[in-house]
């Protein structure tokens, strides 16, 4: 079938560089974009009932701007402020960027990685006898907590922010020739939306092994996988396939 409409399900670009624009004009593309899940804070209240101490931790290993975000907002509401000694590990560039929105640099100790947490693990080894915090949402992935524990780091996971299905009811009559999905909660949050959807001709894309995986697992068929070595990208598989069927 000819694609002439694409549903990406994440929030639009905040610049016009987009690959996702430069598809769209080479291919003639109707592509919008509507965030299938968002993140909603843990109260600090319920974060109580966790246990954590936050004060007790000299270290804290920070993997995306919600992470920052609901970290200081629970410091605020639990009028948490004797952190000047804290270090930050940040698992990018573009996250330890993101603190000077809370902090200033040049007073703190900021590390990062460029996008993954063995790309943290030789500076965080030589901070081996800090106790770290890892912020996450309630469906993080293991990878971080699995790779400290393997390598002996003392670490509490502190869930303060949870992934939530957006309400999607708008769409209900808007149909698209394929849907992007980069991850499992997306498709989690397509069904609770919209509990009869068939596939029939619609095309589906997913992001990541674990993307893939929930798009059999809830009898889709997968038509475009990335990333793959040819195409690394989302929108450079969606291109291969564009060529392909052209």
């Amino acid at each position: 079938m000819k694609v002439k409409s694409i549903l990406v399900t994440q929030p639009k670009p905040e610049t016009e560089k987009s690959p996702y624009y430069d598809l769209a004009k080479k291919y003639s593309l109707k592509i919008d974009f509507r965030p299938f899940i968002h993140v909603e804070g843990i109260q600090a209240k319920d974060f109580r009932k966790d246990r954590i101490n936050i004060t007790e931790h000299t270290a804290i290993i920070l993997t995306s701007r919600h992470a920052v975000d609901h970290f200081f907002r629970l410091c605020q509401e639990m009028r948490i402020t004797n952190m000047e000694e804290l270090k930050y590990f940040c698992i990018s560039e573009a996250t330890a960027f993101y603190l000077q929105k809370y902090i200033t640099f040049r007073k703190r100790k900021i590390f990062y990685g460029k996008q993954n947490i063995n790309d943290l693990l030789e500076v965080l080894k030589k901070h081996k006898k800090d106790k770290f915090l890892v912020p996450c949402s309630d469906i993080a992935k293991q990878e971080i907590t699995d790779t400290l524990g393997a390598h002996g780091f003392e670490y509490t996971k502190a869930t303060m922010y949870k992934t939530v299905c957006s309400d999607l009811s708008d769409l209900a009559d808007v149909k698209y020739d394929m849907l992007v999905f980069f991850s499992p909660a997306g498709i989690a949050s397509l069904y609770k939306n919209f509990p009869d959807f068939q596939q029939n001709t619609t095309l589906i894309a997913a992001f990541g092994q674990t993307t893939s995986q929930a798009v059999l697992e809830a009898g889709l068929r997968l038509d475009i996988q990335a990333p793959i070595p040819e195409a690394p990208s989302m929108t450079m598989s969606i291109e291969n396939y564009l060529k392909k069927n052209k």
